[in-house]
């Protein structure tokens, strides 16, 4: 009995011992206590190139590794820029076509080009990096390797030696011709040629410079120049703007326009490397406050702090409930203030949510499955935490997006697509058919304005009330927009040539291919919402879901006919939604970030026409139009502007969303022992259970075992046989 004594005493032991941590901890214990912010992903980046990057997914990374000339307030609202790279914001000047300067007021006719004249901070530093390394004679270590050298490369880490240098102003434009080279496919160059001087020619050049070469042949983009991109001195470089394009500040602001020294191009031009996955997309290269130190999309994802980063002062002013919420206790404090930020990869909403509330991550969104456990309405229907998330400490933070959920028609399909009527009356009556007022209160829990249009609340151009609804799709009663009938839709769907869901040409039913990345169980009720949406007018759906890269090849390559999708605002203009349906913005035709493939040739010209026009009464008549036209065409079932409702655990400080500036991580800082002692707490592990099954235990092996020293002893004490 001694011997099961001692084994469940030893037992008992090691369970105690495992309480120093919390045994369901997700993360090595070396991470306990470290200034760490810890998230998640749900879908692999495609893109970590700033030249080619535009989606959220990424921007949540690049927007704290890149540096451009700008950047938002993070805490002031309504949105405004400030400088970020740039020693001050740049001023437009105005110039004739004989280069004579013009007034601030002059008329737009008369505005032949646009100077903008960047000038940097002196000091700033890329990140450590293997394109940087030299050898004892001061000759670049990596820029030129050898078959037998490239042998040895497998990942980045495989070449050991890093170095770095000084920002100047050649490199910003240095990534200006890169948003020209025509193997990168950059998803504004069309409109950035529309703009910049001499960039649409310079593309030609790079095209015809890369005319029948191999894809892994090196362009050097400095033996080209751009006529209207130049470096003045280190410090400072000139963009030369086609007219008036106030906006084009805006531009300034994202990683398209951060720099990029030509080394690194060099560097990942190596076709060992490329074949290796050894990229800008994979590790990028940037001058911003993190660096990417682990990319593993099947696991995780790292920042960690830029040693070479010039440390940037907190704000110290914002809007008057910031102070209260404890948001300018950091001002004039060098940033960023975290070491590490983890981002771990969760395809399941449910695991990240139960983490969160275990303290092993740091900041959640709230999905319909937790919203009630999450969220009640006070008496004045205002959103507020539930007793049990107070009582955790957890902190709400709400907003209503500067944002677009959208379905698109593919305008280039032959049956939902084109300008004929046939197709217009099929979209205005799917248009009509799909609830989404429904759609809000069951999937989104309410946290959603029905969109109208294009133009979210917030944004110049938006109309609130009778003025603003969509008449094609709503009327106003009572007060409020009311969804028009299905008889309404299927009239329409009749007129288009398919009464009853049948194309009454071939007497076939029509049938709708609806493409998304819908997938996993809790996306049933979603996909089974929408098919019962078409159902109402006879017509089948198809859904064809994908992960996100494989759907965004279908959306580029024009073989969607339906699609979800949605569009954050990148700056608080109407130009930034509008933009999503010119022609020469076709995602088909010119890679551009118009994904349904619109075109109509009054749209394009109000474009440009609204695009240089002060906020006013005149501006809003050119958008009325436009919207009224996208109303009309409906290349669009246009969905809502989503309300977001952030959570973050008390040892968080400094949160506050900020949809436009993605450069969030650096004001951000962590109670790392609060949090250690919060997950102790929360993760306390029930030993009862066990004891009591090990006690069961010793209880059933007890006979056996007094048995078995009773055998034991009496063979010991039997005399021995004698022969």
């Amino acid at each position: 009995m001694h011997s099961v004594a001692r084994l469940l005493l030893l037992l008992s032991l090691l369970l105690v011992g495992a309480c120093s941590g919390p045994w369901n901890d997700p993360y090595p214990a070396s991470g306990r206590g470290t200034n760490t912010f810890y998230s998640g992903f749900s879908e692999r980046p495609k893109h970590l190139d700033p030249v080619q990057s535009y989606s959220e997914n990424e921007y949540v990374l690049i927007g704290n590794i890149y540096m451009p000339p700008l950047q938002y307030h993070y805490l002031r609202r309504p949105y405004e820029l400030i400088p970020l790279a740039a020693s001050e914001l740049p001023r437009a000047r105005y110039f004739d076509a004989a280069d004579r300067e013009l007034a601030e007021a002059a008329p737009s006719a008369s505005i032949a080009y646009s100077l903008y004249e960047i000038r940097l901070r002196p000091g700033m530093r890329y990140q450590p990096h293997p394109a940087f390394a030299v050898d004892a004679a001061g000759k670049p270590r990596y820029l030129s390797l050898t078959p037998q050298e490239m042998e040895r490369v497998y990942e980045l880490a495989d070449l050991p030696e890093q170095g770095s240098r000084e920002v100047v102003a050649a490199d910003y434009v240095h990534q200006i011709k890169r948003l020209a080279h025509p193997r990168l496919h950059s998803p504004i160059l069309g409109l950035m040629e529309e703009h910049v001087v001499g960039l649409a020619d310079y593309a030609a050049q790079l095209r015809k410079a890369t005319k029948g070469k191999p894809p892994e042949a090196f362009v050097d983009l400095e033996h080209f120049d751009i006529a209207g991109v130049s470096a003045v001195d280190r410090y400072t470089y000139r963009i030369k703007i086609r007219g008036k394009y106030p906006q084009f500040a805006y531009w300034l602001a994202m990683p398209f326009f951060a720099p990029m020294p030509p080394e690194a191009d060099r560097f990942y031009s190596q076709a060992g490397l490329a074949r290796r996955n050894i990229s800008l997309d994979w590790y990028p290269l940037g001058s911003g406050p993190f660096m990417l130190t682990v990319n593993n999309p099947n696991r995780q994802m790292v920042l960690e702090r830029n040693p070479n980063f010039t440390k940037e002062a907190y704000p110290g002013d914002g809007e008057p409930e910031d102070g209260p919420a404890g948001r300018l206790a950091d001002a004039g404090k060098p940033m960023p203030f975290l070491d590490r930020a983890v981002f771990s990869l969760e395809k399941e909403g449910i695991p990240y949510w139960n983490k969160f509330l275990q303290g092993y991550y740091d900041a959640s969104g709230i999905s319909s499955d937790n919203f009630d456990q999450t969220i009640q309405m006070s008496g004045t229907g205002d959103p507020q935490l539930t007793g049990a998330m107070q009582a955790q400490g957890v902190r709400l933070q709400n907003s209503v997006n500067t944002s677009d959920s959208y379905i698109g028609f593919n305008m280039l399909d032959p049956v939902v697509g084109g300008d004929s009527e046939r197709a217009r009356k099929l979209r205005q009556a799917i248009s009509i058919a799909i609830d989404q007022e429904e759609f809000i209160a069951i999937f989104a829990n309410g946290r959603g304005i029905a969109a109208q249009g294009p133009i979210p609340p917030g944004i110049f151009g938006y109309r609130d009330g009778a003025a603003g609804i969509n008449p094609l799709v709503y009327e106003w009663r009572d007060g409020a927009p009311q969804r028009r009938s299905l008889v309404e839709a299927r009239r329409l769907l009749a007129d288009a040539g398919y009464p009853n869901g049948v194309d009454a040409a071939t007497g076939k039913p029509l049938t709708i291919n609806f493409d998304s990345t819908l997938t996993g169980a809790e996306s049933k009720a979603r996909v089974d919402w929408l098919t019962k949406q078409f159902t109402k007018l006879d017509l089948q759906l198809v859904m064809r879901n994908t992960d996100y890269n494989r759907f965004q090849d279908k959306v580029r390559k024009g073989t969607a006919q339906l699609f979800y999708w949605g569009w954050n605002a990148d700056y608080p203009d109407p130009e930034n939604f509008l933009f999503l349906f010119l022609s020469s913005q076709g995602k088909v035709k010119f890679s551009g970030e118009n994904a349904s493939n619109y075109a109509n040739a009054e749209f394009d010209k109000l474009f440009e026409r609204m695009r240089e026009m002060p906020n006013g009464a005149e501006r809003q008549a050119v958008v009325d139009r436009m919207v009224d036209l996208l109303r009309r065409d409906a290349p669009w079932i246009f969905g809502f502007h989503p309300k977001d409702y952030a959570l973050s655990h008390r040892w968080v400080g400094n949160s506050k969303p900020n949809k436009l500036a993605h450069t969030g991580l650096k004001y951000l800082h962590v109670d790392a022992t609060l949090r250690e002692q919060l997950r102790q707490q929360w993760n306390q592990p029930v030993i009862w259970p066990v004891l009591v099954g090990l006690a069961a235990l010793a209880a059933g092996l007890a006979p056996a075992v007094l048995a078995y020293r009773r055998r034991e002893r009496a063979a010991a004490l039997a005399p021995a046989s004698d022969h």
